[in-house]
This record gives structure tokens, sequence and C-alpha cells, in this order.
């Protein structure tokens, strides 16, 4: 991957749906260049997809919250594999320093939140968590 491909990947993160003429202009390469580049991309695994990202309050009253998770020992696979399967986690990082892992929790009440922490805490394996609720969100 060279510079020109992390451009391509700048401005397809920036707007996947960007029309082939607009990023060819915006690289100053032909469109079949970028068309070519952009298959390789796909071919190779680089870019495995494409998503559509939502306004938060486009998805009407929500409660979104960072919960960072404290593993005991060597367990992390064991504790990352249950909560992959949960429904209200909706992204998972492994991180370095007092905490091992970050999850992104979303549920539709306060309520239905409390039952995702309490079960999330059962979870063997898991010897701390500390949460906080995401009160706006200032980049998309």
């Amino acid at each position: 991957m060279d510079d020109t491909d992390r451009e391509l990947i700048s401005l397809l993160r920036d707007n996947a749906r960007e029309p082939m003429v607009a990023l060819a202009k915006k690289l100053r390469l032909a469109r079949a260049t970028v068309q070519n580049r952009l298959a390789r991309l796909e071919k190779e695994g680089t870019i495995l997809g494409y998503t559509l990202r939502l306004k938060p309050a486009a998805e009407g009253p929500r409660v979104r919250a960072i919960m960072t998770v404290a593993v005991e020992g060597n367990r992390a696979t064991e504790v990352l594999a249950q909560l992959r399967g949960h429904p209200a986690v909706c992204a998972l990082h492994t991180t370095n320093g007092r905490w091992d892992i970050v999850a992104e929790i979303r549920t539709d009440t306060l309520e239905a939140f409390d039952l995702v922490l309490n079960a999330i805490r059962r979870i063997q394996g898991i010897a701390s968590t500390e949460t906080s609720i995401l009160l706006s969100t200032h980049k998309v």
C-alpha cells in the first residue's frame, strides 16, 4: 500500500459513496486507475466492506456507554468471545494499561442498560469494570 492508496482510503472514510470520477479528480489520477486500485485493495482484503454512519440523533433516544474491563489472568480470549456475542455490545477494543478491554454498549432504555451491565459483570474472567455513559458526540 502506497501513499495514493492511503489517500484513497482516507477519501472513502469521509464518504464511501463518493463517485469514482470525483475520487479520481481529487487524487489527480485517471478514473480507471482509481477503479483498479480500489479493486486491488478489495481483492487483497485491505478493504473489507463498506458501511454507513448515522448521526446519533437519527437512531432515536438510546443509552450509549463505554465500559472498560479488567480481565483475570490470561482469560481475555474467553471474555472477548462472551462480549462479542452480546447484542448490546457494538464495538470491542483490546488495550494496554489498567484496562484490558474497552466495550461500547448501546441499549434503548436505562433499565435495559442496567440489565446489560449486570449480565456483563457476571461473565467468568472479568475482574472489574468501569462504565461511563456517553452524553454527547462531537465528531462522527
